[in-house]
């Protein structure tokens, strides 16, 4: 379980494409080798900077400093870029499929994923080597903070949602749902949605599971 954090200021640049510069250490390296596999996954694509640009809804002056590593992307513009490519998440964070029939992924092997603007927190906590379009996450929300804005998928998606500590509101077509701890959620993602920690004091985690239709 993720360790509690100290509160941070709310950011009102929600909606805007913003990305903080990558910090020195670990988070560089982790910037630059996110950076090289969006590369690798355009050229393997066969797309231009333009051409996954229109696709993503980021900017090509955007998406060229993250390939470079010079900067890490917020949740919602890495969530636009997994789209523009059409998979998951999960997928370009580095998930690898395995032929076994049985994975263990001890703790310290979760595929991460840290927003530099919000401190927001994403785990991957099931395998990847059944392509069922199931995932099983955990995410963590800082006190004050919000994902921003996140868009529909483009093919039909289902979440499952289970507030482990804190108060989360969903904001699902605009109408917020305030979820305590122990409570659960299910929404079809048909349209931006957005999670929201109000509360200015206390972090806030929270299980998800995203099933995608086929």
């Amino acid at each position: 379980m993720p360790k509690p954090r100290t509160p941070e200021r709310a950011s009102n640049r929600t909606k805007r494409e913003t990305a903080a510069p990558a910090d020195r250490g670990s988070d560089a390296a982790i910037s630059l080798a996110l950076g090289q596999r969006i590369r690798a996954l355009r050229a393997r694509s066969g797309l231009t900077l333009e051409q996954l640009s229109r696709q993503s809804g980021v900017s090509r002056a955007m998406l060229s400093t993250i390939e470079r590593g010079e900067k890490s992307p917020t949740l919602p513009i890495i969530v636009r870029i997994a789209a523009g490519f059409a998979i998951s998440l999960s997928r370009l964070l580095g998930a690898e499929a395995n032929a076994s029939s049985v994975a263990v992924i001890r703790a310290g092997q979760r595929i991460a994923f840290r927003d530099p603007e919000t401190g927001f927190e994403r785990w991957m906590l099931s395998p990847a080597h059944v392509d069922n379009g199931v995932e099983f996450v955990l995410h963590h929300l800082p006190a004050g903070r919000s994902t921003g804005l996140l868009p529909a998928y483009s093919s039909p998606t289902e979440k499952y949602l289970a507030v482990s500590s804190g108060r989360l509101t969903v904001v699902v077509d605009e109408q917020p749902h305030v979820l305590d701890t122990g409570d659960t959620i299910y929404f079809e993602v048909q349209a931006p949605y957005r999670f929201v920690n109000e509360d200015p004091q206390t972090d806030c985690t929270y299980y998800m599971v995203i099933a995608r239709k086929r």
